[in-house]
């Protein structure tokens, strides 16, 4: 059997596998992306794109398709208890794009999809899934089952792990993972959005005694809202459009319409990290090196980011026949995780149940956070500007 070879072989087809696809592609790289799933992405799931993101979407043309359809938040408002306790201005955050934006993954990973079509036509091949991974001095020789059934081979200069969380490129090469599992348990889902127009563009975190309610607004005149759930629920047990509507309806006094949920889902908090994430040709980006709690909205951003820095590195590699220089690729990009692991624990200790002086405490510190100078500083980390 005839070997087909390429440079960089992606394993994983989602929004972060298929951007460094494209922009491999774009830098005249031979590239495949091998994507287990045979259907069109659907379903809004993670939303949120940060400044760093549009910026690294540039390179491939696809910031300006992207905010075409997308929502975007120029600022954020926190409450608690019917009361306003101050607002976080994103419009210093970046030169190029004042503002956080939304848009159903979907959506995005579509007009990704267009982007890698257009730079490698074929490149992206659904339905294929790897099996194993042989690794020498000079390429990887990779083993899968394509969308006939049958088995496939290809020899490629590099292979990258951007198959998530549970990435099967990880546990064929041996990587285990280290972190910790979270107590708590979130609901989220999009309704039609019953915000007052003034604030249709404001995302909203209200921080009352009885846990966090965040709520993102989405093109189409909808909003994603996220509740505390709880500890130790079944999943099954707290996935609900009519007790998500009530939740948000007492903690917030937001009139949800649980007819208008187009999305509902329920989700328990993990941080992971790869205790290695290079070896030999192999790398991991994304999910599949590091995966942080989705409450603050950074996790893909942090794919999207791993790849951005990645591709000249391959690319590079690819030119002159070179390994990777893992060892200084991984020590930034984990450390920058590692950050924006810290920062949803944050996140979640202050969006958390309180009672008596603790949610007092808790609002004071917020407006005194957000009516300092230093609230510039915040919306600069929360939109990424550190990354």
């Amino acid at each position: 059997m005839t070997v087909a070879r390429t440079g960089v072989l992606v394993v994983g087809g989602g929004p972060v596998g298929v951007f460094l696809g494209a922009l491999l592609a774009r830098a005249g790289v031979d590239v495949q992306v091998w994507e287990r799933r045979d259907t069109v992405p659907s379903g809004s799931r993670a939303i949120g794109i940060h400044p760093p993101s549009l910026d690294a979407f540039a390179a491939v043309d696809a910031a300006v398709p992207v905010l075409a359809e997308a929502t975007l938040v120029r600022r954020g408002v926190a409450r608690s208890r019917g009361r306003t306790l101050g607002t976080l201005s994103f419009g210093g955050v970046s030169d190029t794009h004042p503002y956080v934006v939304t848009l159903d993954q979907h959506r995005t990973e579509r007009i990704l999809r267009e982007r890698l079509e257009s730079a490698a036509p074929g490149a992206l091949r659904p339905g294929t899934t790897v099996t194993a991974l042989r690794r020498h001095r000079d390429h990887v020789e990779a083993v899968g089952i394509g969308p006939d059934g049958g088995a496939i081979e290809l020899r490629a200069s590099f292979v990258v792990g951007a198959d998530g969380a549970r990435s099967t490129v990880r546990d064929l090469l041996g990587i285990a993972t280290t972190g910790r599992e979270y107590p708590d348990r979130y609901v989220m889902g999009d309704f039609a959005d019953p915000e007052p127009l003034a604030a249709r563009s404001d995302a909203l975190v209200d921080v009352g005694p009885d846990g966090v309610v965040e709520a993102f607004p989405l093109p189409d005149g909808r909003r994603r809202y996220v509740t505390l759930a709880g500890r130790g629920a079944p999943e099954h047990d707290e996935v609900d459009a009519e007790r998500l509507a009530e939740t948000v309806r007492r903690r917030t006094g937001a009139a949800v319409d649980p007819a208008s949920n187009s999305m509902l889902s329920g989700f328990r908090v993990r941080r992971r990290e790869a205790v290695r994430v290079g070896v030999g040709r192999v790398v991991l980006i994304g999910d599949a090196a590091h995966e942080i709690s989705p409450i603050g909205g950074q996790g893909m951003n942090l794919g999207w980011l791993d790849a951005a820095e990645l591709a000249p590195l391959l690319a590079e590699g690819v030119r002159t026949g070179s390994a990777g220089p893992w060892p200084a690729y991984a020590a930034r990009r984990q450390a920058v995780a590692r950050r924006a692991a810290r920062q949803a624990e944050a996140n979640m200790a202050l969006g958390g149940r309180a009672v008596g002086p603790a949610v007092l405490g808790r609002e004071v510190l917020l407006r005194t956070l957000l009516g300092l100078p230093s609230a510039a500083l915040l919306a600069r980390t929360y939109a990424m500007r550190w990354s």
